[in-house]
């Protein structure tokens, strides 16, 4: 395989010229965050404030004259909105000499700040901060089940290097293109579907550092074509890192839902993300503990695998809801697999009718939330 560098793919790159500033993208600094991985090829492409969809075109230009360079085998390239104007670089500067803290006890004038979606009601992230849990599972069948209650629902899988949506709602291909190119989400069993894993091969590595992740999940919220939603679920990955950050600091969350098992390991974790969301004054609208028990499907005893009752617990202790408990069970793992959710295949299941349970919940404290006007964006915190 021929050897790729960073030197061969800036120099391809400095044949893409910015028409507007008349300066090919290398010389301009547009290009950031450069990742090589065994012929995998990733970095950002930094643009102005509100220059996302005019700078379209760089971007796709910028992945083909990369994707030339031979032993290239995949490349991936995302638009992030982080260039400081000329004033702010030089405030900054200024205080640096100064010997000045920058940002101390408020938000830089160009920081991003919290907004609504227009067309979106709320949005709400279901977050385990633990791997393993059963996260996107639950969060598949959570948003099936609001949709059952009647509201019109969508789900974003915010998890870029492990998207899941598309197998656990038996979706694939590539999402059509609407002008003025905005992407339109897929559909299945009556929500709408974002996921990184629509856009890349389904066995291409993702390589990407912070600063694509957060650009990828912004994209995905702001180009899309959601219409109108009453509840937007987001399927955060493990952990309270660049996604979690970026969506509770950059998106006007109406609150949370943390899904955890119920071992003590797990919900340690499960406690630093419920103080994660509280630091970002994300309300959380409770716990839901998933494999909660296994019930043998020829005896009918009930073991519990995991412990049990330890979410419960720590609702209690940290002051949040209980949303319910969803057992181990081969008819959850089956259906998920098929692409078929057992909310949708199997609605009259008893672990169907435990869903809409605790989706009815969920859409209560949804409802109160966004009558009190908690819905509105958070300040984003100066730590």
């Amino acid at each position: 395989m021929t050897n790729i560098t960073k030197n061969s793919i800036l120099t391809a790159l400095t044949k893409i010229i910015d028409p507007e500033l008349g300066q090919n993208v290398v010389d301009l600094g547009m290009v950031k965050g450069l990742v090589i991985k065994d012929g995998n090829v990733g970095f950002t492409i930094e643009v102005g404030s509100n220059q996302g969809s005019e700078k379209e075109p760089i971007r796709k230009a910028c992945e083909k004259a990369v994707n030339e360079i031979p032993g290239v085998l995949s490349v991936t390239a995302v638009l992030t909105a982080e260039i400081k104007n000329n004033t702010s670089q030089r405030n900054s500067e200024q205080m640096k000499q100064n010997g000045e803290p920058e940002n101390q006890g408020q938000t830089n004038s160009n920081q991003k700040k919290p907004r609504e979606i227009p067309g979106i009601e709320s949005i709400i992230a279901v977050a385990s901060a633990k791997g393993g849990v059963g996260k996107s599972t639950t969060a598949v069948n959570l948003a099936i089940a609001l949709a059952k209650e009647g509201n019109k629902v969508g789900i974003l899988d915010c998890d870029i290097y492990g998207p899941s949506a598309p197998k656990l709602l038996g979706l694939n291909g590539k999402p059509e293109i609407i002008p003025p190119n905005r992407l339109k989400p897929m559909e299945a069993f009556g929500i709408k579907c974002m996921s990184i894993g629509f856009l890349i091969d389904e066995e291409s590595p993702m390589i990407w550092r912070g600063p694509m992740v957060m650009g990828a999940i912004e994209q995905m919220l702001k180009d899309v074509e959601w219409g109108n939603l009453d509840i937007l679920v987001c399927d955060l990955p493990p952990g309270t890192g660049d996604a979690q950050l970026t969506l509770s600091q950059r998106v006007a969350l109406t609150g949370a839902v943390i899904v955890s098992t119920p071992q003590d390991i797990a919900l340690l974790d499960a406690r630093r993300g419920i103080n994660m969301f509280h630091k970002v004054d994300v309300p959380v609208f409770g716990i839901i503990e998933n494999m909660s028990y296994f019930t043998c499907p020829k005896c009918n005893t009930r073991s519990n695998i995991f412990n049990h009752g330890g979410a419960k617990s720590t609702a209690d202790e940290m002051g949040v809801e209980f949303l319910g408990e969803i057992p181990l069970d081969i008819l959850i793992r089956k259906t998920s697999d098929e692409g078929i959710p057992i909310t949708y295949g199997q609605p009259d299941s008893e672990h169907s009718l435990t869903y809409r349970r605790i989706a009815s919940k969920v859409a209560q404290i949804v409802a109160s939330a966004t009558a009190s006007g908690h819905h509105q964006p958070p300040p984003i915190k100066i730590m």
